[in-house]
């Protein structure tokens, strides 16, 4: 073996990177002018892609493992710079280092409120507040779309572009799902839910994927909250008792009161404002109670009848017609007669309101 073998032997180059910080997404492996000796090792471990990149544009990528450079497991590489039969120690190359691990914790904001429109307080700003979690699923993609040519690239500079994205759907569906300002706080989940989904778009583009979404807190405008808690208070308590028991606590409050003459008109004007209240509600009352007393139906009258008399049929014959028919013995107890509400011809004796009629008139001579 000649001496310049074994010096290439010896100079074998190691490709690696060790990441000790939590917040880098892609590191460029440094070398003098890019140069890499012929059959280096590269090591890519566990949370990462190799990628090398050849005059700005993007060759071959490793997975996971240990590999040494050459013309074999650089097909790609091989084929732009031309090397046919092999190349000659050192080749220049960039390598980029991508970590595919899940980059945790990542906290995103409104920085300026959103106004929504609710339909029972208006225009109402809000601000929401909360984390997510992200990896690069393709590396080339990222490299290409967000790093460029970079040395490195840490989640500090991609978060405002994606803090932007969020902040964008999370508008967009809390404006679609026209849930009531109130209803907010207990429908976190499905709105992180609803969000999660329209984001996985955004993230794909950039050859990420967001691996969980959630909303911590959305609050609003303090004297919002307020109103809010007043209309559910008023939801739960007898406005009546509410009024009489304020009165009574003025007029405490007037009593003590060591103001002397203030404090007794205090007290005076209390008293009558709750003696006003007291009549108002005895009113009230009386009222109600005139207008719930129950009214006595109609008194029941006799309906027209209709009368077979001869085979034909006579009426509707009102009460004096049909008293007539029985004082000229036209109609009589076995008569046939029908109304409204009888299913057949009925005798006129089996008929309650007809009874009178018959017990009037004196029965036929024999």
């Amino acid at each position: 073996m000649g001496i310049w073998d074994k010096l290439k032997g010896e100079l074998i180059d190691i490709v690696e990177f060790l990441d000790n910080t939590q917040d880098t997404i892609v590191y460029r492996f440094e070398r003098h002018n890019n140069e890499i000796k012929n059959n280096a090792k590269l090591v890519v471990r566990e949370g990462q892609i190799a990628v090398f990149v050849n005059e700005g544009q993007i060759a071959d990528t490793f997975t996971p493992g240990t590999y040494t450079l050459n013309t074999q497991n650089l097909p790609i590489l091989s084929t732009l710079k031309g090397w046919k039969y092999g190349f000659n120690s050192p080749f220049k190359a960039e390598v980029y280092f991508v970590s595919t691990k899940n980059f945790i914790d990542q906290k995103w904001g409104t920085k300026n409120a959103i106004i929504l429109n609710d339909s029972r307080f208006g225009m109402v700003e809000i601000r929401a507040f909360g984390m997510y979690t992200f990896k690069v699923t393709e590396a080339p993609v990222f490299i290409r779309e967000i790093v460029g040519t970079n040395q490195t690239f840490t989640t500090a500079q991609i978060q405002e572009q994606l803090k932007s994205i969020i902040v964008t759907r999370f508008s967009d569906t809390v404006g679609e799902t026209n849930l009531p300002i109130e209803n907010y706080a207990s429908n976190l989940n499905e709105l992180s839910t609803a969000i999660f989904s329209y984001m996985k778009d955004d993230f794909t583009a950039y050859g990420m994927d967001v691996t969980k979404f959630l909303i911590e807190n959305i609050s609003m405008p303090e004297e919002v909250k307020k109103e809010i808690f007043e209309l559910s208070r008023l939801e739960k308590i007898d406005l009546d008792k509410l009024t009489k028991m304020k009165a009574a606590k003025a007029m405490e409050a007037a009593a003590e009161n060591p103001s002397g003459t203030a404090g007794m008109g205090i007290g005076l004007g209390a008293g009558m404002a709750m003696a006003n209240q007291m009549t108002q509600t005895m009113a009230n009352q009386m009222q109600s109670n005139q207008q719930t007393q129950p009214t006595p139906p109609p008194i029941p009258g006799i309906g027209n009848y209709y009368v077979a008399i001869d085979g034909k049929q006579h009426g509707p014959l009102n009460r004096g017609a049909l008293a007539e028919l029985v004082a000229t013995h036209q109609l009589t107890r076995e008569s046939l007669v029908w109304k409204q509400g009888l299913a057949n011809w009925e005798k006129a004796g089996d008929q309650a309101d007809l009874q009178d009629l018959f017990a009037a008139t004196p029965p036929p001579l024999p």
